[in-house]
């Protein structure tokens, strides 16, 4: 990727720049949490355990690399960006947001992705927990009470997953809603990185996305994998 690809470079039309949104590693992240919720999902509904278990450890390691980069990430990947106040929500559905808050996530769509984040952890957390008292039990059950084993099984087996696939399935029809109904490009961004954005936001600083940010994630993508094989260790 040449320098080009860290900075806004006008597009033919002259009214707009294009410019790197989403850098590599949080495209890499997005696609790959969505391929493992949704087999995890599917492993869940079909008590395909082992499997569950296994992409549930892939959700860990993704989750907690997502903390790290939100702090370290491209400019549009870190949570400073997309934390917004009563203030900007109040004012972006009133349809006065500032031009710079649609470039990465608009602040309704931030709610989403911490929504979907938390509600993950929380489910990733009592999945490690719970115990279905049969043949799947997860690697933290022995460091906890029972009574808390109880608690995370019940939740992961009952409102956990209920809520998870709700949020997925809402995601998937805002994405539609905005893609079919407000004509607004969501998938190809997160496909390519790049993002047309007005000129007079023009000079709005890029999300870093060189060869060294790249390195960067991947070294502290594999001690995230590292933490969650160590925690899959410890399941008897």
């Amino acid at each position: 990727m040449t320098d080009s690809s860290v900075a806004a470079f006008p597009a033919a039309s002259g009214s707009s720049a294009r410019t790197r949104v989403w850098d590599l590693p949080t495209r890499l992240f997005h696609w790959a949490l969505a391929a493992a919720v949704i087999g995890m999902i599917g492993t869940g509904l079909n008590d395909a355990m082992e499997w569950h278990f296994r992409l549930g450890y892939a959700v860990l390691a993704l989750l907690l690399f997502r903390l790290l980069w939100g702090f370290v990430g491209g400019r549009w990947s870190r949570f400073a960006a997309f934390v917004y106040g009563p203030g900007s929500m109040a004012a972006y559905l009133r349809g006065r947001a500032r031009p710079d808050h649609l470039i990465g996530h608009t602040p309704l769509g931030a709610l989403s992705v911490f929504a979907v984040l938390a509600i993950l952890a929380l489910q990733v957390a009592t999945g490690l927990m719970a115990d279905d008292e049969i043949s799947a039990s997860g690697p933290l059950t022995r460091f906890v009470s029972g009574e808390l084993v109880s608690l995370a099984t019940g939740w992961h087996k009952a409102q956990g997953k209920w809520i998870v696939i709700a949020l997925v399935s809402l995601h998937l029809l805002a994405v539609l809603f905005y893609v079919l109904v407000k004509r607004h490009r969501l998938v190809r961004p997160m496909v390519t990185g790049d993002k047309l954005v007005s000129a007079e936001n023009a000079e709005v600083a890029p999300s870093r996305d060189d060869a060294a940010s790249r390195w960067l994630a991947l070294v502290l993508f594999a001690l995230c994998a590292g933490v969650a094989y160590w925690v899959s260790s410890l399941r008897v």
